[in-house]
């Protein structure tokens, strides 16, 4: 990916902020989604969110009524034989983060059915089971594929950003071989695949004021609600008092997701030592001047097996990479990353 970001965006935390907040989506209308919401193994939910101006959609409105927000469906069917292109999202994100919504455009420019299935808590409801969600769910990344494989005829794709790609590249890992029965490509967009060092990141300096305050926001009163729903499932004291990700991974994500504590939780979890046996074709996309996955944490071409392709422009920040004039766009990435998976996925 030969990328600059423009003149009046310079540096990192910027380069985060500014696309997050308030650069254009998508060329054309805001997307418009149909939700379906799937019974899990455990009994519990999750809902996924479906493109509806899209061809792939639009075979769900028989089956889905109303939108997203406000009657989801029990349904569920087969899509057409268009592509299907799947986005698992990061920390704390939806369907209406600004990286799904570009991403969504960029489908629908291409003819491709476009799906969000969201990890639990996600989708603005509180799951039922004690479980949530975490950087390493690769058997729920699994589940999920294997669902949507079911339901669709054509080809999928899938990109994960953030928390959701490195999940995505430790379930193409663990699959191997048989990853390819679910996807034809797949790719990582900002994902911090050693966890360890992009906790250590985003735990200083301006990353713990600014972007630990943001995630704390909304995780602290979901683990609260969680906290209620069952009764004793962790020390409500310790999780008040938690003051950046790692006290928090280390009370409430690790012991409820089978981890030791949190140190076990990053070694377990992490991406970055699986990247060789990754069989299906793979992009890992890092900018250099992510705030929060160091650069010297990045994986290099001899850390990776021979289907995995490595872009780590100098610039672009964390799942930014504006463009043109002010206030700028955030389709550059969604363009070329979608280009690569198509042409990986030899996909006309």
């Amino acid at each position: 990916m030969n990328y600059v970001a423009p003149w009046w965006l310079p540096g990192g935390n910027l380069q985060t902020i500014w696309p997050a907040l308030y650069a254009r989506r998508s060329h054309g209308p805001r997307p418009e989604y149909r939700r379906e919401r799937w019974l899990a193994p455990d009994g519990d939910f999750v809902d996924v969110d479906w493109l509806a101006d899209a061809g792939g959609a639009e075979s769900f409105d028989r089956l889905r009524t109303g939108p997203a927000e406000t009657r989801p469906s029990t349904s569920s069917g087969r899509t057409d034989g268009e592509p299907l292109l799947v986005l698992f999202h990061g920390l704390e994100g939806s369907s209406r983060s600004h990286y799904a919504e570009a991403f969504a455009d960029y489908a629908r420019e291409h003819g491709m059915a476009f799906a969000v299935p969201h990890f639990r808590g996600c989708s603005g409801e509180l799951n039922h089971a004690p479980r949530a969600y975490h950087s390493g769910d690769h058997e729920e990344i699994g589940w999920m594929l294997r669902r949507l494989r079911e339901q669709h005829a054509g080809a999928i794709v899938a990109v994960g950003v953030s928390l959701g790609g490195n999940a995505l590249l430790r379930w193409a890992a663990e699959a191997g071989d048989g990853a390819a029965r679910s996807v034809s490509a797949v790719a990582a967009v900002c994902s911090p695949v050693d966890l360890a060092a992009g906790g250590w990141a985003i735990g200083r300096g301006f990353n713990r004021l600014v972007y630990t305050t943001m995630f704390m926001r909304t995780m602290k009163p979901k683990a609260l609600a969680k906290l209620a729903q069952h009764p004793g499932l962790f020390d409500r004291e310790r999780l008040v008092a938690a003051r950046d990700l790692r006290d928090f991974d280390d009370l409430f994500t690790a012991p409820l997701h089978g981890f030791r504590d949190a140190d076990d939780y990053y070694a377990r979890a992490s991406a970055k030592p699986h990247l060789h046996r990754i069989r299906v074709p793979a992009l890992v996309l890092n900018a250099r001047n992510d705030p929060f996955v160091p650069a010297w944490s990045l994986p290099g071409d001899r850390e990776v097996g021979a289907n995995v392709t490595l872009w780590q422009p100098a610039q672009g920040g964390h799942v930014g990479f504006p463009d043109g004039h002010l206030p700028g766009h955030v389709r550059r990435m969604p363009d070329e990353v979608g280009g690569w998976l198509r042409s990986a996925a030899d996909l006309r």
